[in-house]
């Protein structure tokens, strides 16, 4: 996991850090961590960004901005939420499909 961190860091360090530049990695990954003095100065100004997550939902969230929305009682998704607008989309495509 570091090396893949630290060569995409590169990658990113060479084409520009943009404080927007970083990495989504399981949570249970943090532990073996051992990173370069460079990336963990880059993380410590912002201008890299390492996400630990323990769930697709966070992932959604650190990558869209938006929040992934919890499912409801009545098996509708939080509106405003990415899960929302997908479930919408998916029901959309099945009542084409299915005409």
């Amino acid at each position: 996991m570091t090396d893949k961190i630290e060569g995409f860091f590169r990658v990113c360090r060479e084409k520009g850090l943009n404080n927007n530049n970083g990495v989504l990695i399981p949570i249970q990954n943090v532990k073996n961590l051992n990173l370069s003095d460079e990336v963990i100065n880059a993380v410590e100004e912002g201008k890299f960004h390492i996400y630990p997550i323990s769930t697709i939902d966070e992932g959604i969230e650190v990558l869209t901005g938006m929040k992934a929305g919890k499912l409801l009682e009545t098996g509708e998704y939080e509106k405003n939420s990415i899960n929302y607008l997908v479930q919408k989309k998916l029901r959309k495509y099945a009542e084409k499909n299915s005409n």
